[in-house]
């Protein structure tokens, strides 16, 4: 009978659930990084929180990957101290997941470096972030509202070459949230390859 009230629960949680929205509070979320820590969105009270979708076996990831330029933001916005959450949210079984200790190789092998690598296999976390593609960007401001959700930039290519030219328009509304300035293009629809929940 438990279970089954627990099914319910979360059931009703999934309905009642609001859907992650521009200007509104970022969905709080708990999920576990590659060391098997809990890691919550309430621990960076204060701070601008970014949420990178990925899949490493993505054209698209690996067009952002293989270009350096993933990296090199992750490195860059550190030093703002902005807090960089890189989330697979591949279910067991399905391309693009692997166990938290290959999913640390592949991470590092590819220089991941975001504050933390977050397994999300039961998909909580990119359902209630309305999470569709990787790469798919979201940022949450200083007050933990959500400011950003969208692309990275502007060309939906596999072309690591067109990351020099691309409207750069994450790295826009990261610079704007930092600044206290508003985002202009806050929400736009992201490229990349489906998310395999």
């Amino acid at each position: 009978m438990k279970s089954i009230t627990n099914t319910l629960l979360g059931v009703l949680a999934l309905f009642t659930a609001h859907a992650a929205e521009i200007g509104q509070p970022a969905p709080a979320f708990t999920a576990r990084n590659l060391k098997g820590e809990a890691v919550s969105l309430a621990d960076f009270k204060g701070k601008v929180v970014v949420l990178e979708w990925v899949n490493f076996g993505c054209p698209f990831v690996k067009k952002h990957y293989a270009s350096g330029n993933m990296p090199k933001l992750q490195e860059a916005y550190a030093a703002k101290d902005v807090v960089w959450l890189t989330i697979n949210s591949a279910a067991e079984g399905k391309q693009g997941y692997h166990e938290p200790a290959k999913m640390a190789e592949e991470a590092t092998k590819q220089g991941n470096k975001a504050s933390h690598f977050l397994m999300d296999t039961d998909g909580k976390v990119g359902k209630a972030y309305d999470a569709k593609v990787t790469p798919h960007m979201f940022i949450i401001d200083k007050e933990g509202k959500l400011a950003y959700d969208g692309a990275i930039d502007s060309k939906a290519t596999t072309d690591a070459a067109d990351v020099a030219t691309a409207d750069k328009l994450f790295v826009n509304a990261l610079d704007a949230v930092l600044a206290g300035k508003e985002v202009s293009d806050a929400k736009n629809k992201p490229y990349g390859c489906g998310v395999k929940y």
